[in-house]
């Protein structure tokens, strides 16, 4: 892989997500990133579906993913993507409030690569933030194959 995957950040708390955005490029990423703020914005993007914009090929993408969404929840989403031949080697991250061991199961059980615990908190949040920032940097992700 040559260039910086995109980044499709899908969650639905505004405030979450500039958190998110800002604790990542204070980690030192510049990877583009796309936000969406539920379910099915996020499953039409990767699927090329409705009006609105849509992944394209030859790109790499990586999904930090909340569990509790409008619409379509992230549980939903990562069972999607995941039975999808072309989409399933997209890395999934869980970024998420719920530290429910049932939901975290689920969860690694469908194929998500890791998951974080977006702690309550400024100070805490920032920090876990950047661990993300540098898990970003150090996994590899494949190109989504030409259709």
């Amino acid at each position: 892989m040559t260039k910086e995957p995109v980044i499709i950040l899908a969650e639905d708390d505004a405030g979450h997500a500039g958190l998110i955005i800002n604790s990542l490029k204070r980690s030192g990423i510049t990877n583009t990133l796309l936000h969406f703020e539920d379910g099915e914005d996020t499953l039409n993007f990767l699927f090329r579906r409705g009006d609105g914009p849509h992944r394209e090929d030859g790109v790499s993408y990586i999904l930090l993913l909340d569990i509790r969404m409008p619409v379509i929840d992230g549980i939903e989403v990562m069972r999607q993507v995941k039975q999808d031949e072309e989409l399933s080697e997209i890395p999934i991250i869980m970024v998420t409030t719920t530290e429910d061991p049932v939901e975290m199961a689920r969860c690694w059980n469908l194929g998500c690569h890791n998951y974080f615990v977006k702690p309550v908190g400024f100070e805490k949040f920032s920090q876990t933030m950047e661990q993300l920032g540098k898990y970003i940097n150090d996994v590899i992700i494949p190109e989504i194959a030409n259709q």
